[in-house]
């Protein structure tokens, strides 16, 4: 059991080090995480009474 728990944990660091990696080295192979930006317009009626 404590084996199991053991390369889970091991798993668990491996893909936090492979996700930040991600991060870093995705911009230079051409993932782009940046969002798409959009202008949303919404009429507001205010109630000044």
């Amino acid at each position: 059991m404590f084996r199991i728990l053991k390369y889970l944990f091991y798993l668990l660091i491996l893909a936090a080090i492979a996700l930040v990696a991600y991060a870093y080295i995705g911009p230079f192979i051409g993932a782009d995480f940046s969002p798409r930006q959009v202008e949303i317009r919404t009429p507001v009626e205010l109630d000044a009474d």
